[in-house]
């Protein structure tokens, strides 16, 4: 107690006087019991405060017997007991400032699955942020032959980066306020699309009110829940690209205003719900037309489980997990198949430039399912499309779906790699054929493929090898192809 009335004293007696509205030095002084609250409440009146303001009468005569000691040595020990008082009173304040101010300022920095995050201390704010590029090699073509005249075609083999993208999301002023936008900086695209399908685009944008148990609201543009192989990532993919039925039944993205929700969680009644008005028109027009774009999905959760839109089971689900879906959408327009590139026609269609007003009404329907257990992962859709084209009153039907499953074999054969995955599936396509649509051509994909996964889905490798058939019953021909795919995925 001395000690810190004596170096006390003698850092009053330095500064000789301080402001009464001083009031962090005050604090300090109270929070080391050097003056008691009825002291403290005192001097916060007083107008200047002096060493007899605080000190006591011993302590201020103890000072006159360290003045009576060896000069030299005396001197040295107040030094040190004022500089040990100062630093202690400056440590003081700055955990004082520190929990009062910077606490609340400071955020909390990490890197999840999702990207580099940045969150506020009361969990308020979120910020995420990632880019993911595809580096692909592919013999002898890239894409899915539709006509037989790319079977003819010379063989090349392609290198591309076939996705560039930078993610952004999170929330703001409350977690169930959530957001997302996604950049493609450098989208790949076919001999026949225009160069304008190369260029950067933002291909994502919207807004989550996730406020309420049933669910909530979505609005903006991004790629509607009507499948799960469309849904599902292109970074999150069990083989290289998606199945050659994606192309002909995917809705894609649509900008419009979406209900979503889950209902009797974890019980054998557990399901997901959505319900959705687009515009109808793809990513990143307005509406073209005089109707517009409604869709819906239910999915049951049969054992009590919901599965996130992502293939294979990398992350070894632990609790058996399936799905049974139904979806379907109806739409009234100049477009026949929709892709990340907006608006498009599928092959014996008119272009949506050339096609008059709302000529086309498309309904389609679909069923899914999809499994995952312990390193299994099945997934299956099956499609049915009714095009109905009012500029000559024809009507076509298109069906197609796949079915795929892929499995870690390290958990039967301790031998095999752990991060390795086999996969195999099967895919098929029933379409107009493209030079008269009164004819139906069929095209076949069977594909075998294998995943390294360095770091989940966030880092691996992937090879498919893929037997593309197609049977044209115009000219009563058919051909098939083998590809060879290789694949690096990673995000940072």
């Amino acid at each position: 107690v001395a000690r810190v009335t004596l170096a006390l004293m003698a850092f009053l007696a330095a500064v000789s006087s301080v402001r009464a509205a001083d009031k962090d030095l005050l604090d300090v002084l109270f929070a080391n019991g050097a003056i008691t609250r009825e002291q403290y409440e005192t001097l916060l009146e007083v107008e200047t405060l002096t060493s007899d303001d605080i000190l006591p009468d011993e302590s201020r005569a103890g000072s006159g017997d360290v003045e009576s000691v060896d000069g030299a040595s005396a001197t040295s020990e107040v030094d040190q007991q004022v500089s040990d008082a100062v630093a202690d009173a400056a440590s003081a304040m700055d955990r004082r400032f520190t929990a009062e101010y910077v606490d609340d300022l400071t955020l909390d920095g990490s890197y999840e699955s999702s990207g580099f995050r940045l969150q506020s201390r009361d969990g308020n704010w979120r910020h995420e942020i990632q880019w993911r590029t595809q580096l692909r090699a592919s013999t002898p073509f890239d894409s899915e032959p539709r006509q037989l005249s790319a079977f003819a075609a010379d063989d090349r083999t392609n290198f591309e980066g076939r996705r560039l993208r930078l993610k952004v999301g999170g929330h703001g002023y409350q977690p169930w306020l959530r957001y997302y936008m996604e950049i493609d900086f450098q989208p790949a695209r076919d001999v026949d699309d225009g160069s304008a399908s190369a260029s950067a685009r933002v291909i994502d944008w919207r807004i989550d009110v996730a406020k309420w148990d049933w669910g909530g609201i979505r609005v903006g543009q991004w790629k509607i829940d009507l499948n799960r192989e469309r849904v599902d990532s292109s970074g999150r993919q069990q083989f290289v690209e998606r199945s050659i039925s994606n192309r002909v039944f995917t809705i894609d993205r649509q900008v419009g205003i979406q209900l979503r929700g889950r209902a009797f969680r974890e019980t054998r009644g557990d399901f997901s719900w959505w319900a959705g008005v687009m515009n109808g028109d793809g990513r990143g027009v307005r509406n073209n037309s005089d109707g517009l774009m409604y869709m819906g999905r239910m999915q049951w959760n049969f054992l009590g489980r919901d599965l996130a839109f992502r293939q294979t089971d990398v992350e070894f689900t632990e609790l058996p997990s399936g799905t049974l879906a139904l979806g379907a959408f109806t739409n009234t327009g100049n477009c026949t198949r929709w892709s990340s590139s907006g608006c498009g026609n599928l092959d014996g269609f008119e272009s949506p430039a050339t096609a008059a007003v709302d000529q086309f009404k498309t309904d389609q329907w679909v069923q899914e399912f999809a499994f995952k257990y312990r390193g299994l992962s099945i997934q299956q859709e099956y499609h049915e499309k009714t095009i109905r084209d009012r500029a000559d009153g024809s009507k076509h039907e298109l069906t197609g779906g796949y079915v795929q499953a892929g499995y870690f074999f390290h958990h039967l054969v301790p031998s095999i790699p752990e991060p390795l995955e086999f996969a195999v599936r099967y895919a098929a396509v029933d379409e107009p054929n493209a030079v008269n649509r009164t004819f139906e051509n069929q095209r076949r994909e069977f594909t075998v493929g294998a995943n390294w996964f360095f770091n989940g889905h966030n880092n691996k490798l992937t090879v498919d090898l893929s037997r593309l058939s197609l049977d044209d019953s115009l000219v009563g021909l058919d051909d098939s192809e083998n590809r060879l795919r290789f694949q690096w995925d990673v995000s940072f």
